[in-house]
């Protein structure tokens, strides 16, 4: 049983490590990683936002249609004041190729004017395939274009890359920290080129990243977290004061919906975000040396088998009310890890052990239901042969962990009723008569046996044993068990009748009932077995019903103490002697009892 009940533990788990390391889990975990670990705070103020918006557009016309004239403006304002500038200013726009000569040269004029300026590059991503001798490579994340600045802007600034990138599910959770382009170089973000140069020259780490340079964004702002509604526009027109942006990282980018610069986020992924603005979480992350590290697959999912195995192994074994208990702890559990964990730098699928810990308890729900339906058919199968239907119904209410199966002892009636005469009356009837007035008489006793809440215990040739006390305790036993055999006394007398009618012979019983302790339980082989009673308060019931004439009902002393009044009997003192009983033994003949 225990050795069943490891394989079923291991190959539920097993099931569900390869479930969750399918990838088929990947969108809800990511779900939920967003609501447990991106959780908006405060926003740094080392960074403020310059947004290319509806007000400048009024102002300025069509993006699409401004000259770099207006960018250097936005410059110049920025260095207007030589003792109040800006630590870092980052321009999150390209400007590849050359336009108007005039305004190229303004521009690269107005960012000399400023002590760091960080301006946008983009690649482009592609298919390759390289052939070689045996084998054709696949690049699926490719650099098949690359622009930058154009030269003469690109010799007074810094250059930092802006390409964002989704997580298959539409979210942007992840941020490349460099390109590595085809001549070999290497080419940092903008956030990251913004950071480095607001810190110093080696201050800022670098994040954690996997193997295509990205790294987990650990976002601080919700969606215009960072804006203070300064305008381009304001700042060109004079009318934002220096020291809004002194020794701070001013970001410049669009902030208009129509210029289409915007992202779902993890930590908002209902509503878009301003690319400045993810520029802006990105570099705050940095600032603060906030790294994460996505923990590697492998162990979290040897970690997911372990926990699966541990909590199935509880839930097949343990009730309902107590798996219930262990899953809301583990679910806890699970929650307060992955958020620990994520604090201190980690971050962990947190879906994949809550699913498999909710599935684990439905699942050990309907085993139990199925487990308890098995037993209560079993239950009824045993019992039903033997006992009423509204005892086998009390035994499932109570449960089958009181039926004690294999014995115990208890206080139990016992009534034994044969028919007086009955072998002579085989040897005179052919078989087929004394079937029938056999069964005619069984089904008689059984019928009042069951309607008196007893157990039928057996019958031996024209012998019926029952018994009242067990497998379930009785209220009043002795008297049920008298009741049943005036019952079958009276019964008797009518199925004599129609056997007079019928085929001419008559039917007497005689009854004996005694109360006391027996063993009651299951008894015989594992494959044969007899639900049954046995010890002296049978034998003594079986000793009533051989003395008793027909149409009479022995009873002990004992069983008309327990009447208390509600029968009337004659006592034959020890005139009887049973069989095995000492001296002074009473017997007592059952006349009426009262209360039917």
């Amino acid at each position: 049983m225990k050795l069943s009940r490891l394989k079923t533990c291991a190959i539920l788990s097993l099931a569900i490590t390869l479930f969750a390391g399918s990838g088929m889990l990947r969108r809800p975990d990511r779900w939920l990683q967003d609501k447990l670990y991106q959780t908006p705070a405060a926003a740094s103020e080392d960074i403020v936002v310059i947004g290319i918006d509806e007000r400048a557009l009024s102002e300025f016309g069509s993006y699409y249609n401004w000259d770099r004239n207006i960018m250097a403006s936005a410059l110049e304002a920025l260095a207007s004041d030589p003792d109040r500038l800006p630590a870092v200013v980052a321009i999150d726009t390209l400007y590849s190729g050359t336009t108007d000569p005039e305004a190229d040269a303004h521009l690269v004029s107005a960012v000399s004017g400023l002590p760091n300026v960080v301006v946008a590059s983009a690649a482009e991503f592609g298919t390759t395939r390289t052939f070689g001798a045996d084998i054709v490579t696949v690049d699926d994340y490719s650099i098949i274009s690359y622009d930058e600045p154009f030269e003469d802007l690109k010799n007074v600034s810094d250059t930092g890359h802006i390409n964002a990138m989704y997580d298959t599910d539409g979210i942007m959770r992840h941020s490349l920290l460099y390109l590595d382009l085809p001549d070999g170089s290497r080419v940092y973000s903008m956030a990251y080129t913004a950071a480095s140069l607001f810190l110093g020259d080696g201050m800022c780490g670098q994040p954690p990243v996997n193997s295509r340079g990205q790294f987990y964004v650990p976002f601080t702002c919700l969606p215009g977290g960072y804006s203070d509604d300064i305008s381009i526009a304001d700042l060109i027109n004079g009318e934002v004061d220096p020291s809004y942006y002194e020794g701070k990282i001013v970001l410049i980018g669009p902030y208009a919906s129509a210029l289409t610069d915007d992202y779902f986020t993890s930590v908002d992924p209902a509503t878009k975000m301003y690319g400045v603005e993810v520029q802006a979480n990105i570099i705050q992350s940095l600032l603060e040396q906030n790294f994460k590290k996505e923990a590697p697959e492998i162990p979290q999912l040897i970690f997911l088998f372990a926990v699966s195995f541990v909590l199935s192994y509880i839930f097949i074994g343990k009730k309902i009310r107590v798996s219930a208990v262990v899953c809301a702890a583990s679910i806890a559990a699970n929650t307060g890890i992955c958020v620990a964990l994520y604090a201190a730098g980690t971050v962990l699928h947190a879906f994949p052990v809550l699913l498999a810990t909710i599935m684990l308890f439905v699942v050990s729900i309907a085993h139990h239901y199925v487990k308890a339906a098995l037993e209560r058919q079993k239950v009824t199968r045993t019992f039903e042969r033997y006992v009423a239907p509204n005892i086998v119904s009390e035994i499932l209410k109570e449960g089958t962990d009181n039926l004690s199966l294999g014995g115990k002892l208890c206080d139990i009636a016992v009534l034994f009723v044969d028919v007086r005469g009955f072998t002579t009356m085989s040897e005179r009837l052919e078989p087929r008569k004394i079937v029938f007035i056999l069964n005619k008489y069984l089904t008689m006793t059984s019928n009042v046996i069951e309607d008196n809440n007893g157990t039928l215990d057996k019958f031996v040739g024209d012998a019926t044993m029952a018994f009242w006390g067990a497998p379930l305790e009785q209220e009043d036993p002795v008297y049920h068990a008298c009741k049943a055999a005036v019952e079958i006394v009276e019964g008797a007398a009518r199925v004599s009748e129609e056997l007079k009618n019928e085929i001419g012979e008559e039917l007497r019983v005689g009854v004996g009932v005694h109360f006391g302790p027996a063993v009651v339980g299951n008894m015989g082989s594992e494959r044969h077995m007899d639900y049954t009673a046995i010890g002296d308060t049978v034998n003594t019931a079986a000793r009533l019903e051989a003395n008793a004439p027909g149409g009479t009902v022995y009873i002990s002393r004992v069983v008309a103490d327990k009447l208390e009044g509600r029968a009337s009997f004659t006592s034959l003192g020890d005139s009887i002697k049973l069989k095995g009983k000492a001296d002074g033994f009473e017997v007592l003949k059952l006349e009426s009892l009262s209360g039917r």
